[in-house]
């Protein structure tokens, strides 16, 4: 015997459905319609604009009426349950990752590319194939990550072609190497650069210094030892200037462009929330939340089956009009159900968004990240009642329209740390005033992690160095060393 916790598929679906952003819950709803003929819509779609507005009047009609919460799941498991979309795991989906499936359609890939041009090169027979081998162990950013030694062993093993490193070394810098885009088979970033900066045939002098920069003081370069370099040449900063622009226009990664399997066509961003400002008539600032027009469809049950179903019931004796009967029951029962569980969803939604706006009221009036406050799942479970799984669920993929823009719900959401005033701050606006003494900051003597704790302890925010090192690294700062310039 075993003890265990099992979901009905209804459950299943109502979860599936809140945690769906808009673009996906509008395709879901007309799958919906589709597949139940006595699902129906009872009007045609009005504008986005006319729904706001209409949504708008409806909450100043309603003033500050707390929203209906009576809705329990069990309600929408039926006593004859019908044998509607019992496919999904029948186990509990708390754990379970539902990612945002991008747009999808074929592209060349960097092989195909380069497979097409190195068959108009004047080689053939076993350089051929030594060729295509090589072209076949390249990765996805055109770098060549194996060793020689290992691409002629398999070509002997696998392909049963014997040559030397020297063929295959040659084969590569003479015929790979040749092939557009220009740095594809280097086997290091320093041969990638240079294989680009050798197809500039100019006699600039700053393209000149440049390639000798990467030949002979890559490392220099690397660590930004600029002064090193100036008296290796006997430049002037101005040259080294010029240098640098040239290098900086080198790609590192020639295969970016191509994509083995796919190229992503990114969608378009539909709010699925809309937050408005109004000024009230006692004088306040009062933020209104609203579901998008899109989530808040308006459905019934078709009138012309429940009618067919009265005229099969009564009918007992054909076994024809029975198993129509059942069928139509089915239907009906699994069009209550959806629309249930989208007035749920959309209560869901509503709360959720509510009890986001009142923690957040000041941020989304100033639009400043700097008036967030921090803010976990839990404190808007706590606000709705809901599970933290389900807030979860409503704030993943999901984004609102404020005065201020567009914004990613999950982007509201950060930890606290308290100041020397004892107060509680959002790791956000920590992480917004490090931004901005680092943009500000002397590029020529960057500040180190120890100068920029210094600078946060005077703002009152007493944080670690390493503290600072983490929050620096996922901000994609560089290192004081790295972040110098001339």
């Amino acid at each position: 015997m075993r003890l265990g916790q099992k979901l009905a598929p209804q459950q299943i679906q109502l979860m599936k459905l809140i945690q769906l952003h808009t673009l996906e819950f509008e395709e879901e709803l007309e799958r919906e319609l589709e597949e139940n003929p006595a699902l129906e819509k009872v009007q045609e779609e009005t504008t986005q604009e006319e729904d706001y507005a209409a949504a708008d009047d409806k909450y100043e009609d309603e003033g500050n009426e707390s929203i209906d919460t009576d809705f329990d799941v069990n309600e929408y498991i039926f006593d004859d349950e019908p044998a509607y979309k019992t496919a999904s795991s029948n186990f509990s989906a708390d754990d379970e990752e539902f990612d945002n499936e991008s747009l999808l359609t074929e592209g060349q890939s960097l092989y195909d590319y380069l497979l097409e041009q190195i068959y108009l090169v004047n080689i053939d027979g076993d350089d051929l194939k030594i060729a295509e081998y090589i072209i076949g162990n390249l990765d996805n950013d055109g770098y060549l990550r194996r060793e020689i030694k290992q691409i002629v062993d398999d070509l002997a093993f696998s392909q049963g072609i014997y040559t030397t490193k020297e063929k295959a070394e040659d084969i590569l810098e003479n015929y790979v190497q040749k092939l557009d885009p220009p740095g594809v088979g280097a086997r290091g970033l320093q041969e990638c650069l240079l294989l680009q900066i050798e197809k500039k045939v100019s006699a600039d002098k700053a393209v000149t210094l440049a390639a000798n920069i990467l030949r002979s003081q890559f490392d220099a370069l690397s660590n930004k030892h600029y002064n090193k370099i100036i008296q290796k040449y006997d430049i002037e900063e101005e040259d080294l200037k010029d240098a640098l622009e040239v290098i900086s226009k080198l790609s590192p990664k020639v295969g970016g462009n191509f994509d083995t399997q796919t190229i992503t066509i990114n969608q378009e961003i539909i709010p699925d929330f809309v937050i408005q400002i109004k000024e009230s008539k006692n004088g306040e600032v009062d933020v209104i939340p609203l579901l998008n027009s899109k989530n808040a469809p308006s459905l019934r049950v078709s009138d012309q089956y429940k009618d067919i179903l009265t005229t099969y019931s009564h009918d007992k004796k054909s076994a024809e009009h029975k198993q129509a009967a059942l069928f139509i029951k089915q239907k009906l029962d699994a069009a209550k159900w959806y629309i249930d569980a989208i007035n749920q969803r959309q209560n869901t939604l509503l709360q959720t968004i509510s009890a986001i706006v009142k923690l957040q009221k000041k941020y989304f009036i100033t639009g400043d990240e700097k008036s967030l406050k921090p803010m976990i799942l839990k404190d808007v479970a706590d606000i709705t009642g809901f599970d933290i799984s389900t807030i979860s669920r409503v704030v993943k993929s999901k984004y609102a329209d404020t005065p201020s823009g567009i914004i990613y719900l999950k982007n509201l959401f950060s930890d606290s740390l308290t100041n020397d005033d004892g107060e509680e701050v959002s790791t956000k606006e920590i992480k917004n005033h490090l931004c901005d003494i680092i943009d500000n900051e002397n590029k020529r003597k960057p500040l180190t992690d120890d100068a920029l704790v210094g600078l946060l302890k005077e703002k009152g925010y007493n944080i670690a160095r390493r503290t600072i090192a983490k929050y620096r690294e996922q901000l994609s700062i560089p290192v004081a060393r790295l972040r110098k310039e001339l």
